[in-house]
């Protein structure tokens, strides 16, 4: 029987992509603010959207006629990271967290810089519903999964041994090795509008035990058996 399950956060328990926009809209209204420069989040949202990724603010500056220099660049990445997102748990996620409560242990595990997946977790409320909540990040980069740190952590915080384990997640190219291995049981969240919603397993080891699409179509019942 399971005693806990396990939750990432990224496009499994909220939607990724609006703690981008939400991202898009601090930086745009800190240009707005110090530059006097408007439209930031419309194009770099247009870009996102597109399937840019990762050099965004350098792309956007120069259609707004600013200069993508270093300095201004790190200023608009603490900008992003810093900013307190609005964000909400998606629906099937937060009927799921209530179905699931007062019968097992609840806990997150989460790679990502560590005070921007505080301020998620404090946004989409999971500090008052989660324990352990653990980010990764906090004890270096080096433990992000699929090191098996932080799994083992929730093991020995919560006293259950890995059979009785879950973990529910989205990314196949890191999430799922570990906690295998330490004989975890495993879901994948392939969400529509997910970042990995596309990704394959590269190894059998690297895919979950099973797969939905949404959150909504877990039976409690059959999770916890």
């Amino acid at each position: 029987m399971i005693a806990v399950v396990a939750f990432d956060l990224d496009d499994t328990l909220y939607l990724e992509r609006d703690f981008v926009r939400s991202g898009f809209a601090a930086v745009g209204g800190w240009l707005a603010t110090e530059r006097g420069v408007r439209g930031f989040e419309a194009c770099a949202w247009r870009l996102f959207e597109t399937g840019r990724r990762g050099d965004i603010f350098d792309r956007v500056l120069p259609r707004l006629g600013i200069e993508p220099e270093r300095t201004l660049i790190d200023r608009l990445v603490r900008v992003y990271r810093e900013h307190l997102p609005t964000i909400r748990l998606e629906p099937a996620a937060a009927d799921l967290l209530g179905r699931l409560s007062g019968r097992c242990h609840l806990a997150v595990l989460t790679d990502g810089f560590y005070p921007t997946q505080q301020r998620k977790i404090a946004a989409l409320g999971l500090d008052t519903r989660c324990r352990p909540i653990v980010c990764t990040d906090r004890w270096g980069r080096d433990h992000w999964k699929p090191c098996p740190r932080g799994f083992e952590h929730i093991q020995e915080a919560l006293g259950a041994p890995p059979a009785q384990c879950l973990y529910i997640s989205d990314n196949p190219a890191k999430d799922f090795r570990a906690p295998k291995a330490l004989g975890w049981r495993t879901l994948r969240v392939r969400h529509p509008q997910g970042e990995h919603a596309s990704a394959v397993a590269a190894l059998p080891l690297d895919d979950a035990d099973a797969t939905v699409t949404s959150l909504g179509q877990v039976s409690v019942s059959d999770l916890l058996a």
